[in-house]
Order: structure tokens, then C-alpha cells, then sequence
């Protein structure tokens, strides 16, 4: 029985999918404006574990992850400047050149990483019809209004609207709305913008379409979507207006999340999502990560320093998605030697077929389904190493964990150990045999000298790269 825990009710809570063996996912994705750091493939590596843990589990997911091409405002809560127009003027060219860019960084990426594609990975900026519709029910409805700035919501108007972050709202977003765009107009300061006006402080903004909305006074046609209106309107279009799970950061619980509920749900009167899940934060050397301190590190820099996609991989498999992890050089390094040591073991078992070993597999499935619990599910694999199971077994057991762990185990070819190499182990077989132990060592560091490790087996020996 899967159990997820669930940000919306504070609990645990048993996992029904709307249809059956279904499940409709949906994840914030990156605003492509600059190169995605670790943090945010952070959040798309544990969200790929996850439909990998679902589908394991027998579910076919419809995964959607969106790309944020306009609408993103340097501050979440409606103020500073765009961040994709931002970008195209610190790089001189325009915000359409700007995601292209970035977004096939971002692709190239998450393919070194392994991730799966998602089934839909829709721009904002080919949506903004499905937008437009969304502001006009509201509007329609009586939860926004105008002024000259822009179209906002009115939380007023919606229950329970802080129901996912629990906070505060005359503390939490006392200071909403003071900013460079502040609107003298918006009746609360937690009121948020759902679309902007071509006019104030965004009279110059590089996007903007022609929409013209009905039962207010508009000053300009020409205007741009929030951005917390762009996920409401990209999931329903290819998930319907009830999801089953929505995934994010934790950053996006009180302003982002909560805003997609309220607009979501005032628009269609159904629940919008059945379960949230969020991830947490990673931090660097026990800090937060920052690009003017160069801790922001970036796929490229981990590839340049020697190190592996998939060991970065391995690494955020060893803390729980709701847990925050620290990255540092040292820990990527001993996830580095980890995966080799899982390959090297997997090379090193016999090509006979085998079979999945129940019980390992019955508790592995138990680890996916405490709230996908990934550093479990990676324990319990290192358990069936140390196993007194056949080779057979354990690399059967060990290429079907990997269905989840995406580590493409099943893909390693068989080292090819060079004539040198394995006179060496056989002369050093023979020197055990004569218990001369002197000459057996001297035998191992030449192995060791070539780039080979030796292990004594019972049948002998195993020779594995360093």
C-alpha cells in the first residue's frame, strides 16, 4: 500500500489515483532565463525517482513539466522585473532566443542525469489562451478585479486560502505589493496578479499579447500572464482540473503553490490537487547555495572537476526527498566511488540468468511505498550484494531495483582485463596456494599499479578497475 505524505493535510496518507493505476503528475520546471543549478536538477532528479517508484509499482504516469518562458517576476510576489527580460538584456538578445537556449541546457542536463522525458513539457508562451480563459472565470465569478496595473485575485474571496503554508497572512505578506510595481489600487496586500497590464512599471515589457477581457475596464488590450497563472492553466489543459499529485520546492509552498490552489479551484469549484509533495532545499558546504559566492554549481562544473552525471545522480538518491541534504566535494566523491564499486560488482557476476530474489524485492517495494523512500530502497540493493545469494540472483535482483534507480546498470559492458593482468592474478593464485604471502602481495600492488584491483573469491578471484 503506498502512502505519500501529503503537504496539503500534514499527514501520511494512503494513495488512491483518480483513475486506476493512473496517475496524473505534475512538476513546477524551470523559468530559463539562466543555467539550472544543482538545486533545481536537484528537484528534477527526485521527481524522476518518483515516476520511476510509481511506475515500478505498476501505475502508468502522465508526468507534465512545464518550462517558464515569460511571466516570472524577480520577486514571487508580483514585483521587480521579468526574469526572461532581464536576461535578454544582460545577453543582448531577445527572450525567445533566451529559453531556447536555456532550455536545451536544461534538456542536455537532465539527460546526463538520466531523467525520463516527461509526457507533455509545455511553454508557457504557447498557452496563453488557456490563460486568458482562466482570468475571464475568475473575473466572471467575482474573484478578481482590475485596476490600470493589472488583473489580481482576491484572496478575500477564497476560503481557506492559506490552508497549504498555514501562515500568517498580516505577517507572512505583510510587505507584498510595497515594491517597484506597488498598486495603490489592489484592495489587499496579498492580492496577487493573475495578469499584467501593458502600463507602469511594465509599459515596456518585451511580451505581451492582445487579449481583451470582458465585464472590466482595461486600459490596454496588451499584456502579460502571472506566473502563478501559467501552471493552473498548462496542468488543467493536459491533466484536467483535479490532478492527482503536484510536485515542487518547498520555496513554493506560501506565495506559488497556494496561489494555484486559490485561482485553480475559484475557477473550476473542484479540488485542484490530490496530493503535494515537495521536496527540500540543498545546501552547499551547510550554506545556501549562491552564485555570487560561485556555490550555485552548474552540471558543467561537476563534469569539469572529473565527476560523473550519473555518481550526482547516485548522491541525491541518498537523502529522502523531504529532507535537506548538503552537497559537498567529498560526499560527491564517495558517490562516485559507490557507483563504481556497483558496477564493478555487477561486472564482476556470472552471465547466467537469474531470478529476482522475493524477499529483497518484497522489501524494496516497502521502501518505495513509505513515501518513496529512496536511501532505503539504495541500502537494501547493498544488502543483496553482502548476500549469500548466487551471482545469478543478485545481478537479477540488482538490475531490476535498477528500474528504479536509473542507473543503467543494465547497459554496463564486461571489462575486457588485459593479458598482463590476468597472468598476474594467476601467478598470484599460485603464490597463495604456497601460503608465500610476501610474493602474493608484491603480485597485488603490480595489479594494483595497472589500474586493477583484485579480490579473493572462493572460487578464486574477481579483477575489477580501480
Amino acid at each position: 500500500m503506498l502512502k505519500i505524505n501529503n503537504t496539503l493535510t500534514k499527514t501520511k496518507q494512503e494513495f488512491k489515483s483518480l483513475k486506476p493505476r493512473v496517475v496524473s503528475f505534475y512538476q513546477c520546471g524551470p523559468t530559463v532565463y539562466w543555467t539550472q543549478h544543482i538545486g533545481n536538477l536537484r528537484a528534477m532528479v527526485l521527481a524522476d525517482l518518483i515516476v520511476r517508484s510509481l511506475e515500478y509499482l505498476g501505475y502508468k504516469v502522465r508526468l507534465v513539466r512545464n518550462y517558464t518562458d515569460v511571466g516570472h517576476l524577480t520577486s514571487d510576489q508580483d514585483e521587480g522585473e521579468d526574469k526572461m527580460a532581464q536576461a535578454a538584456k544582460r545577453e543582448k538578445s531577445d527572450p525567445k532566443q533566451i529559453a531556447e537556449k536555456y532550455i536545451r541546457a536544461f534538456e542536455s542536463d537532465v539527460d546526463d542525469l538520466n531523467c525520463l522525458a516527461p509526457w507533455k513539457k509545455p511553454l508557457a508562451t504557447k498557452h496563453i489562451k488557456e490563460m486568458a480563459k482562466i482570468v475571464q472565470l475568475l473575473v466572471d465569478k467575482g474573484y478578481a478585479y482590475a485596476t490600470d496595473l493589472a488583473i489580481y485575485f482576491d484572496v478575500s474571496k477564497f476560503e481557506n486560502y492559506t490552508q497549504l503554508s498555514g501562515q500568517d497572512l498580516s505577517k507572512n505578506i505583510s510587505e507584498a505589493g510595497k515594491g517597484d510595481v506597488a498598486d495603490k489600487d489592489k484592495k489587499h496586500p496579498a492580492d496577487f496578479a493573475v495578469w499584467f497590464f501593458k502600463a507602469g512599471a511594465h509599459k515596456n515589457a518585451l511580451q505581451t499579447w492582445p487579449v481583451k477581457f470582458k465585464n472590466i475596464n482595461q486600459p490596454t488590450k496588451q499584456g502579460f500572464p502571472g506566473w502563478h497563472l501559467e501552471c493552473s492553466a498548462m496542468s488543467r489543459k493536459y491533466l484536467g482540473d483535479t490532478m492527482d499529485i503536484h510536485m515542487g520546492g518547498v520555496e513554493h509552498i506560501p506565495v506559488h503553490h497556494t496561489n494555484e490552489i486559490a485561482q485553480s479551484e475559484a475557477a473550476t469549484g473542484k479540488k485542484f490537487v490530490n496530493y503535494w509533495l515537495h521536496n527540500e532545499h540543498l545546501t552547499v558546504d551547510g550554506a545556501k547555495m549562491s552564485k555570487s559566492e560561485g556555490t550555485a554549481y552548474s552540471l558543467e562544473e561537476i563534469k569539469k572537476k572529473g565527476f560523473e552525471p550519473l555518481a550526482l545522480r547516485y548522491f541525491f538518491m541518498q537523502a529522502h526527498y523531504r529532507s535537506r541534504q548538503n552537497f559537498t566535494w567529498e560526499a560527491l566523491a564517495g558517490a562516485q566511488t559507490a557507483l563504481n564499486n556497483i558496477r564493478n560488482e555487477v561486472l564482476n557476476f556470472s552471465a547466467a540468468k537469474g531470478d529476482v530474489n522475493v524477499d529483497f524485492k518484497n522489501r524494496f517495494i516497502a521502501a518505495l511505498e513509505d513515501d518513496f523512500n529512496l536511501p532505503q530502497a539504495l541500502a537494501i540493493s547493498w544488502e543483496v550484494f553482502r548476500s549469500d545469494l548466487s551471482d545469478s540472483e543478485k545481478k537479477a535482483t540488482i538490475l531490476d531495483f535498477d528500474k528504479v534507480f536509473g542507473l543503467d546498470l543494465a547497459k554496463l559492458k564486461p571489462i575486457k582485463i588485459p593479458l598482463a593482468v590476468e597472468k598476474l592474478a594467476r601467478a598470484r593464485l599460485a603464490a597463495r596456494a604456497e601460503k608465500n604471502w610476501a610474493k602474493s602481495d608484491k603480485l597485488r600492488d603490480e595489479i594494483l599499479k595497472k589500474g586493477f584491483e583484485i579480490e579473493d573469491t572462493k572460487e578464486g578471484y574477481k579483477i575489477r578497475r580501480k
